[in-house]
């Protein structure tokens, strides 16, 4: 339960409850329930205001592309905690996956401000860091920036021994060809595009939440929705009809989906195991 003296520092009047909710593996979250309204409040206990800083450029970037998704409201630090305000999204019913891949679509078709890949901000999750650092090659980000330090770091907590890494150097061969024949142009990504990272309102329109964006090949956030069968065709046949992908795309996808397994073994635990496994067999078989 959030304290007393704690709420009362929000930049917020006529608090009547603070209640806890759902908001993913890395933040603590509420709803805040007020005379005029409800938001939705993110903690991070024992970091400064920062650590929100991709977050809320990723929120605004969204905004700026039209997409719906929550506002950002207030950001600061109370007692030593950093903590994010935004408005509070009502759930509604179901919507319709169709309307959600035109919504994806139309994310996608919004361009890096830089022409570069990467992003303004770093990404910071429960565990691992991302400089997104700009660069002209989406390999070098994804790859160089992302697939190897995610290896780097299954080494380091022994997840990973010599036989996961010389299948890791024979995928990451084949990754660097096939990524240097796919030409691409640097979209803006959600980032951690899964199935509890979008919602339906009341009115029944798609919006997006919870962004780990940059600005990448759009195929990335693609392959991330295929890991937990979260989209139905609809979806996928709605986002084709709005903006196509290359010839080849079924291939790069299971890269993707690769790198959010990657994430969940590093996170989790050998519980992910089996399944990178399979993966990496997968992209093997088809590369040779």
């Amino acid at each position: 339960m959030m304290e007393q003296t704690w709420q009362q520092q929000l930049p917020l009047s006529g608090i009547r409850e603070v209640t806890a909710v759902s908001g993913g593996d890395v933040n603590l979250a509420y709803c805040v329930q007020t005379d005029q309204q409800n938001y939705f409040l993110l903690v991070q206990p024992a970091e400064t205001a920062d650590f929100y800083a991709g977050e809320i450029a990723g929120l605004k970037a969204l905004a700026a592309a039209d997409i719906k998704a929550p506002r950002v409201l207030a950001n600061g630090q109370i007692n030593g905690d950093a903590f994010l305000l935004l408005d509070y999204l009502q759930q509604g019913p179901n919507g319709s996956q169709a309307d959600l891949g035109r919504l994806v679509a139309k994310m996608h078709h919004y361009y890096s401000p830089t022409g570069k890949y990467g992003f303004s901000e770093s990404y910071r999750g429960a565990s691992m860091t991302f400089a997104n650092t700009w660069t002209d090659s989406w390999a070098a980000l994804f790859i160089d920036q992302r697939m190897d330090q995610l290896k780097d770091a299954l080494v380091k907590k022994q997840l990973w021994q010599e036989a996961e890494l010389e299948r890791y150097t024979q995928v990451r061969a084949s990754m660097a060809a096939e990524l240097a024949r796919h030409q691409s142009e640097p979209s803006l990504l959600h980032g951690d595009l899964w199935g509890g990272n979008h919602m339906f309102l009341r009115d029944g329109q798609p919006a997006l939440i919870d962004p780990a964006a940059f600005y990448g090949d759009r195929e990335f956030d693609l392959g991330c929705s295929l890991v937990f069968n979260a989209f139905d065709e609809e979806f996928y046949a709605a986002y084709q009809e709005a903006y196509p992908l290359a010839e080849g795309y079924q291939k790069r996808l299971k890269y993707y989906a690769l790198y959010l397994l990657m994430i969940h073994l590093e996170k989790f635990g050998g519980i992910y195991a089996g399944e990178v496994d399979r993966l990496v067999t997968a992209i093997l078989e088809e590369a040779n």
